[in-house]
């Protein structure tokens, strides 16, 4: 399973190194030779069965830019999901003398 992974992967990747320059779309750092391999394909609508001949759905990214891209994608879906009415949960910020004036007053 993971070697069909790998030869569907190489196909539509050297398609989008073949469509495109090389040229990371979103920090705009170029690749060639060696680090051509820090170059990867990301599926805009998040599909890996998607890959139109013309590269319509692809994007090429260096690893860095294609990792924030999913990461952002999760903190997102956090965000959304602690803000749809859950109950808050305590902060990190510790304050260890917040209640120490209310126990001088007692």
């Amino acid at each position: 399973m993971r070697k069909e992974e790998e030869q569907r992967q190489a196909g539509y990747r050297e398609k989008a190194l073949k469509l495109f320059p090389h040229v990371c779309g979103r920090c705009t750092r170029e690749f060639e030779g060696k680090k051509l391999r820090e170059l990867t394909v990301h599926h805009r609508d998040h599909n890996h069965d998607n890959n139109p001949p013309d590269g319509s759905n692809w994007e090429l990214l260096c690893i860095y830019c294609h990792d924030h891209e999913h990461t952002r994608g999760v903190q997102e879906q956090r965000d959304a999901d602690s803000s749809s009415g859950e109950t808050t949960r305590p902060s990190l910020v510790h304050s260890p003398f917040a209640a120490l004036a209310e126990r001088f007053k007692k």
